[in-house]
């Protein structure tokens, strides 16, 4: 796949940068033929994927970094969100809905992320950090690949 346009931001991981997260990838999204439900969903799922490496990936540590790589390919949407936090020990265990290793929180994270976007993938190594690599067509092109198979 070809690359048609690409926006990388690195940002504090404070509270704060979240709604900047999501600003900025729905402004890049935007580019391609999304609906305004669709941006919304990719505003959440980007909220999610942000929260979890400042919670859970720093534990609230602001002083650590969080990297967002968005790809525009030709008709798909690809986000990276990482950090390089203390990873996950479970990745099965954590994509189970409402698991969470902090008693505060719903623990729908990663749920969020898999309804609203059209794949989802974790990869994590302790101490290390964590990847999700997020997926989404605009319908109108995901219909057309449907049509044409």
């Amino acid at each position: 796949m070809k690359i048609k346009n690409q926006l990388k931001l690195s940002f504090m991981s404070i509270a704060e940068n979240v709604a900047l997260a999501r600003v900025a990838v729905a402004a890049f999204a935007a580019q391609l033929d999304f609906t305004l439900e669709d941006i919304e969903e990719i505003k959440v799922a980007v909220s999610e994927a942000v929260s979890n490496c400042i919670i859970h990936g720093y534990e609230n540590d602001p002083n650590r970094t969080v990297n967002i790589i968005c790809t525009i390919y030709d008709d798909v949407l690809e986000i990276l969100v990482e950090d390089e936090g203390k990873g996950i020990a479970d990745i099965s265990k954590a994509l189970q809905p409402a698991f969470s290793t902090d008693p505060e929180r719903m623990g729908l994270g990663f749920t969020f992320m898999q309804s609203f976007m059209d794949k989802v993938d974790v990869k994590s190594a302790l101490n290390k950090g964590t990847t999700v690599t997020m997926l989404k067509r605009p319908q109108n092109a995901a219909a057309a690949v449907c049509e044409e198979n």
